[in-house]
């Protein structure tokens, strides 16, 4: 089964997750929403609560097939201040395992050098903590393992492009069509 973990800290924005997150559970997808700083319970950027799946500390990265980072300014800077969170990007580069970030969440990776020579899509701003990768203007952004995208308003795009790239061009082409979204 594929498995996809979204790494939600408290300030994270809401839709960026949660739509992506449905969208590859409709799917067929294993999303484990994952609490990055060990709080079963974490708060978005808009005040809605979500009880998460497992700590990262308790996390089963073996089988992982994709690692999601949701923007939300307080919740990347969470998720970016947090070692645990950057080691397991680390380690899903190092076994090519799908890294995909929206909004704010690209400066994640772009302070940790790994947009250098890339292609990527971010809230327009955070380019200047991106050094050595292209900004292309694109709503999402696909570059090898990373899956990039601008904001909230382009999060069923985003979580779209993951089924696709995870589950095939079918399999995303029917889910469009049943969530009325095509």
């Amino acid at each position: 089964m594929v498995k996809i973990a979204i790494l939600l800290a408290d300030g994270f924005e809401e839709a960026e997750a949660l739509v992506p997150a449905d969208l590859l559970r409709r799917a067929g997808g294993d999303v484990v929403l994952v609490s990055a700083h060990g709080k079963e319970y974490v708060t978005g950027a808009h005040g809605i609560t979500f009880r998460t799946d497992v700590s990262l500390d308790r996390l089963d990265k073996t089988d992982l097939n994709c690692v999601m980072l949701p923007g939300g300014l307080k919740g990347t800077e969470a998720l970016c201040d947090s070692f645990a969170v950057r080691a397991l990007v680390q380690y899903a580069v190092e076994n090519g395992i799908y890294v995909a970030a929206i909004c704010a969440a690209p400066s994640i990776l772009g302070k940790m050098g790994l947009l250098e020579g890339r292609r990527y899509a971010c809230y327009p701003g955070f380019e200047k903590e991106i050094s050595g990768g292209t900004r292309t203007g694109k709503k999402v952004e696909h570059d090898d393992i990373f899956v990039t995208a601008e904001g909230m308003g382009v999060s069923f795009e985003f979580g779209f492009r993951l089924v696709e790239l995870l589950f095939g061009f079918e399999t995303a082409t029917v889910l469009k069509e049943q969530t009325r979204y095509a």
